[in-house]
Order: structure tokens, then sequence, then C-alpha cells
């Protein structure tokens, strides 16, 4: 799927002994075929990032004017230029406050995917490498570290247009790093932890289909998720997707975290689950105005449990003595 540019944009942001300062880079950048690359590797890198929180804009009085200003690029009162000039001088601002904040190349890039319209920024750093001359000499270039950025966040534009609860992603780092980029985003992320563990117990289910997990095989996979994402939330740790995936799918970690990490997903990472949430992974649950019902994941695949598909009906199997005295007495009763 390819990611349709709108509008590209690159300043930079340099960090001296008096603080940060702007620099006015190229505010619309030509798109050839390097910019399309840059842009797909971006989003792409971006996508497969773990560690990353999702929210939308903040209501509160001292938050950044970054929602004001994307609305009147998006209402055609202001252009691309204009935008990122004023975004760029919000990143200043919130960088001045904070001692974890860098500065590098700040890449802005508008474009749509899927029906959908995104910005993404992130700050990219130079790296040095080598190159072989035309002489068979070797050269010092300086080229864009890809891999390496640090800083980068996407608001999903078409999202936000929608009144969605979730549109903006960034990258959460660790402590005040975050901190900086969220703040310069305007983004409120209050995690909703019970919304937060269900969402995740749907992607574990979702990964468990995807490799074709049935019977036995999916009850042990859902089993051990049940107990490591059970044993954080006794001890009040919190999730991190990446030491998930490695201790749940130690032979292919890359699979499942490519799930937990998918931007459509919107999954916050590194957060303590809810334990009633996470019941669904093992258990059935289900009730009417007259009766209620509860099992294991177990009982419905070792035959306990029998559901009938086409008549809509459950089976009960093995009913406990005293539960079976009861009905019997009751039956009794009636006759």
């Amino acid at each position: 799927m390819s990611n349709l540019i709108i509008n590209v944009a690159i300043h930079d942001l340099e960090r001296g002994e008096d603080g940060f300062r702007v620099k006015s880079g190229n505010d619309h950048l030509a798109v050839t075929p390097t910019t399309q690359r840059v842009v797909d590797e971006l989003y792409e890198l971006y996508s497969r990032r773990a560690s990353k929180s999702h929210g939308k804009f903040s209501t509160a009085d001292d938050a950044a004017p970054t929602e004001n200003h994307l609305r009147d690029y998006l209402d055609q009162r202001t252009n691309f230029a204009d935008l990122t000039d004023k975004l760029m001088g919000t990143l200043k601002h919130q960088a001045g406050l904070r001692n974890a904040a860098q500065g590098g190349h700040v890449f802005f890039a508008h474009f749509s995917r899927d029906s959908r319209q995104f910005l993404l920024v992130a700050i990219l750093n130079d790296k040095l490498s080598a190159a072989l001359t035309t002489s068979y000499d070797v050269a010092d270039v300086q080229h864009l570290d890809m891999d390496g950025f640090r800083f980068a966040g996407r608001i999903n534009l078409t999202g936000w247009a929608a009144n969605e609860e979730r549109y903006i992603g960034f990258l959460k780092g660790k402590g005040a790093v975050s901190e900086y980029f969220m703040a310069f985003l305007g983004c409120d992320n209050t995690v909703q932890v019970r919304q937060d563990t269900t969402d995740l117990v749907q992607a574990l289910k979702d990964y468990a289909d995807d490799q074709g997990l049935v019977g036995e095989a999916r009850d042990e996979f859902l089993g051990r998720a049940k107990a490591i994402c059970d044993r954080a939330s006794r001890s009040h740790e919190e999730i991190e997707f990446e030491s998930l995936a490695n201790e749940l799918a130690p032979r292919e970690p890359q699979a499942l975290l490519s799930v937990l990490t998918d931007p459509e997903r919107k999954l916050n990472d590194q957060f303590v689950p809810d334990r009633r949430a996470l019941n669904s992974l093992v258990k059935f649950k289900g009730k009417t105005a007259q009766w209620s019902v509860e099992f294991e994941r177990d009982a419905l695949s070792g035959g306990k449990v029998r559901y009938d598909v086409h008549e809509n009906t459950l089976t009960l199997l093995d009913l406990p003595d005293d539960l079976a005295a009861q009905l019997r007495k009751e039956l009794m009763r009636d006759a």
C-alpha cells in the first residue's frame, strides 16, 4: 500500500549554549522518488516501533497550540509552509522547557494512505558512514539516520475529523523524553486501563487466529498470555510489548510484535493490565435475564462444554453433584 504525498517539509532545530533555535530549511520539498522513499520508510519504521502511546488533542488551557495551527491549515486559512513554521516555534518552546529535549532535522509529511490522511513528524539526525569514490578511495559521507530516530508522532487527520477517541500516536521513549514530544503535539494520552487491556486481549486473539492456533494450542497460548499479564498486574508492573512478545513467542517474536504495534490498533504500550479484562483470554461468559454462565476455554476444547452453531445451544456435561441434585429435586417437585 503506497503513501500519496500531499506536502513535505524539513527544518532544523539546533541546540546551543543559550538554548534552542529554529533554522528554516525547505518548507515545500519536491515529491521525488527519494522523497517518496523517505516518507515510505519513515512510515514503516514508525509502524514497527514498539513503545508507542496514543491519545487525542488536550483540552487543557495550557496545551500547545498544535491543534489550532493544524485546523487553520486543513481549513485552508494557512498553507503548509505557515503550518510547519508555527509548529517549529511550538517545538522550540517545548524543547526549551525540558532538559531531555534534543535537536535535529524535523521532517513533516502530510500524506494519504488507504483513504485516510495523516501528518507524520519525525526528528532525524545525521549519521557518519563511508562511501567508495570513483577513484576507489574511501570517503566520509553524512546521511540521515533513518533507523535511529527517537522522536516521532503521527496524527490521523481523518480520525480527528471523525471524532475518534484516539487519533494521535507518538513514540513513548522513557521519562521526560516522551513528555517533550507529547507536549509538542498537544496530546492527552490519559490511559484507560480497562479499555487498553481489552484491546490487548483482542490483539492476542487475532494473533492466534493469524497463526492458525486451534484447540489445545490456542488454549495454551492464550493461557500463557493470561499468566504473563496477570503476573504484571499483581506486581503493578507495566506490560511492555517487546518483552511480552519475546516471552510469549520466543521463536518468532516479531510476528506478534507487528500485531501489537500496528498503528491501526492504537494500542498503548507500557500500562498495568486490568485483571478483570484479562479473564476473557481463558474464559467465556454470558447472561440473559433468566440465566448466566461462565466456563474455562479448555472446557470447550476438551468437550466438557458443547456449542451447537446451527441450533445456537450450549450443552454442559459433568454437572457437579450438588447442582444435579438440586435440579432433580426441582423436577420431581414440579412432577
